[in-house]
């Protein structure tokens, strides 16, 4: 037999005898009906994330059946896989514990099993990253496809959609102005559609990113998920997949530094989600970049708010898809931009942004003359509070608060804050800070416990907002003036630990900078006395406490990241 570079003959399984491992492979492969001609191709995986678990997800087969028309079409035999899938709100603590293990597993399936190209399809939150981490790590040729974001609902002539809209009907059950009639009727009227979420939230904001970095077709990040126009992305990015083994251009040849900045301009001029800070981070990581929090802040200061969606602005990913979309976002961003960026396809940016748009909807997409705020939706944060930076998202908050000084308020952990937020013998006023302890990677995964409730007696007299800060995550449809992301994160030892009730803290957006107005000897007496909270000793969530980097650092495992920075 005649040694083959492509297709079923990629990583032989080991016998000790190599032909018969060619031989047997093949046999096992005609059990699946595959004809002698069809196993000669090239293969394209599709990395497939359906799940029960997983309503983003829910018309995973119909993409899966388009991508491999398109693979089918274009020369190649398309073979689908299954990985990990993470639906947000079905995992338990949270799904950033489980980020990591689906970027393991993608990693460890693209390099593992024969194949010349994949396509990874995911939409929820950290699906997209996690792909993305793998699919950099593994480095084979690579192309994403996301599901796409819901259409909006309906409910009393107002428009509605997962998830702002959910914690705006959430805050006024809370606070007493929606019965629980109407919050049960509510529920079933924010998400009627698969897709993720509808608003600028965290997966439409990695869709804009993945696209952004070149990892994505042109103009695929804000399709919704039941347009037809879905499927049709699905089937382009199958022939794409095949293009690319012939190119060989690989997500090192793609991700860059100079993408990075654009995809992170991007996320700025989006107002999106502050997660996908982290995300970027890790995928970053993968591949020996860092952004450092300074240059982040340049962006930041360059980088105006153009778009006018949710949680931010007034619209939803549907009216952003038919205002223009990316194509038309980033066309206005050009100036700013690094143009000798690539697409998985070759293309320079330049030349994707000399071609001619029909049309822009200037309620949604605005002009970069006009823009909803001359500065990015976040900022990053230093001071003693948080030495290694923590992140406010500016574009979301209450412009009153920018510049505050309040009492703290400390709840020492996910369970003090259930216990006690909504105690009518709270101590606690409107201009209060409230602080929540020990809810980070090391300590708890860093789920979205950020977004801290309102205490029921001060939202029943008309709070809307307060400063809240902790070293844990936001949903990236949440808003409100909260301090997220604090590094060094309170369990491992960070001035987070020191703060204690009655404290003041001062938050300074001008100087971005968040700070405990306490002696810093008395600071660190009180982190002389501070002991770690006990974690797991066994299974994968031991392995998470141990390896797992803090929110600077994109949050990865110390072992999986690139070991040279650059």
């Amino acid at each position: 037999m005649t040694e083959k570079l492509l297709g079923l003959d990629h990583g032989l399984t080991n016998y000790g005898d190599k032909e018969f491992a060619r031989f047997l492979r093949r046999s096992f492969a005609r059990s699946m009906g595959v004809s002698r001609e069809m196993l000669e191709k090239p293969i394209v995986g599709i990395a497939m994330t359906p799940s029960g678990f997983n309503n983003c997800h829910r018309y995973m087969p119909e993409l899966v059946e388009a991508v491999s028309r398109g693979v089918l079409a274009a020369g190649a035999l398309p073979r689908p896989f299954p990985t990990i899938s993470l639906g947000e709100v079905f995992l338990n603590p949270t799904s950033m514990m489980y980020r990591n293990l689906m970027a393991i597993d993608t990693e460890e399936m693209i390099g593992g099993q024969p194949m010349d190209a994949v396509v990874l399809i995911g939409g929820c939150d950290k699906t997209v990253p996690a792909q993305l981490m793998g699919a950099a790590s593994a480095n084979l040729p690579a192309i994403q496809l996301v599901t796409g974001p819901m259409s909006t609902g309906r409910h009393k002539g107002q428009r509605l959609g997962a998830c702002t809209d959910c914690r705006g009907f959430w805050g006024n059950y809370r606070a007493g102005t929606v019965d629980a009639d109407e919050i049960r009727t509510v529920e079933g009227r924010l998400s009627v559609t698969a897709g993720t979420c509808a608003v600028m939230g965290t997966a439409s904001t990695m869709a804009c990113i993945a696209e952004t970095l070149g990892m994505s077709l042109p103009g695929t990040a804000a399709i919704p998920a039941v347009h037809a126009d879905r499927l049709v992305a699905a089937e382009e990015t199958g022939k794409a997949a095949v293009g690319l083994i012939t190119s060989r251009l690989t997500p090192r040849d793609i991700i860059t530094r100079k993408s990075i900045e654009n995809a992170l301009r991007v996320l700025l001029a989006v107002g999106g989600s502050t997660n996908a800070v982290v995300h970027l981070a890790a995928i970053a990581g993968r591949l020996g970049i860092k952004i450092p929090l300074s240059r982040f802040n340049e962006l930041s200061d360059e980088t105006p708010v153009l778009v006018d969606l949710k949680p931010v602005g007034q619209g939803y990913m549907e009216d952003f898809h038919a205002a223009g979309g990316m194509g038309a976002l980033l066309r206005e961003l050009r100036p700013l931009l690094h143009l000798d960026t690539i697409d998985l396809g070759g293309r320079r940016l330049e030349d994707r942004l000399a071609e001619a748009i029909d049309w822009v909807d200037r309620a949604v997409i605005r002009s970069f003359d006009e823009p909803i705020s001359r500065t990015g939706g976040l900022v990053a944060l230093t001071g003693n509070l948080a030495p290694d930076g923590a992140l406010f998202k500016r574009a979301a908050a209450t412009p009153s608060l920018f510049e505050s000084e309040g009492r703290a308020v400390v709840f020492t952990g996910l369970d003090d804050l259930g216990r006690r937020i909504d105690d009518p013998d709270l101590d606690v006023r409107p201009d209060d800070v409230l602080v929540l302890q020990n809810a980070g990677p090391v300590a708890a995964g860093m789920p979205e416990a950020g977004y801290l409730p309102i205490p029921k007696k001060l939202a029943q007299a008309g709070v809307k907002d307060m400063i809240r800060i902790s070293d844990a995550r936001m949903s990236g449809t949440a808003f409100g003036s909260i301090v997220l992301h604090i590094s060094p994160e309170a369990v491992v030892g960070g001035p987070l630990a020191a703060v204690r009730d009655g404290d003041r803290i001062r938050l300074s957006i001008a100087n971005k900078s968040i700070d405990l107005l306490v002696e810093q000897s008395e600071i660190k007496r009180r982190l002389a006395e501070h002991r770690p909270l006990a974690g797991p000793d066994r299974g994968y969530k031991s392995l998470y406490r141990k390896s797992v980097l803090q929110a600077p650092d994109g949050c990865d495992f110390d072992f999986l990241t690139h070991r040279e920075t650059t």
